[in-house]
């Protein structure tokens, strides 16, 4: 199968769920099938955007303060491996100031959205099916290891 492109095959099994495709195709692998071969497909998909909550002053400082602070404390590791005599101060300093530049610019970014999109969201893609394909030549393989029928001639 290419993988450049939607992939052709032949269509073994149809799950619900993503997880339930991955363990039909963990069961492939256990059963010594050429897993290169087989693709999972996420058919009708959707987009899904979910609202977390409403954004304000205070949520966005310390949504951005905390941000500014993982990526200060990532600075203060790399500060300490390059000059070992550097001491904990600076690492502590490090997480302060990302903590107070994150709040900053976050803060001033809600500033100038806040009329087009006064609130926070998740968005994600969902499938509403998921099908498990193999090339044509080893379907009737796939469908043995995974217990399924073929499906009936028209």
């Amino acid at each position: 199968m290419s993988l450049q492109g939607i992939p052709r095959g032949e269509t073994v099994a149809s799950y619900e769920t993503y997880p339930e495709a991955q363990r039909a195709v963990d069961k492939l692998a256990a059963a010594e099938f050429p897993v290169k071969k087989v693709t999972i497909i996420g058919n009708g998909l959707t987009s899904v955007e979910r609202i977390t909550g409403k954004l304000s002053y205070g949520r966005a400082a310390a949504s951005g303060a905390v941000s500014g602070a993982w990526l200060g404390l990532f600075f203060g590791l790399l500060l300490i491996l390059i000059n070992p005599t550097a001491d904990m101060v600076f690492m502590g300093a490090a997480i302060l100031i990302g903590a107070a530049f994150g709040m900053v610019f976050t803060m001033f970014n809600y500033a100038i959205n806040r009329k087009r999109r006064d609130f926070s969201s998740i968005a994600q893609i969902v499938a509403s099916s998921y099908a498990v394909m193999v090339e044509p030549d080893l379907a009737n393989k796939a469908r043995n290891v995974l217990g399924v029928e073929p499906p009936a001639a028209l």
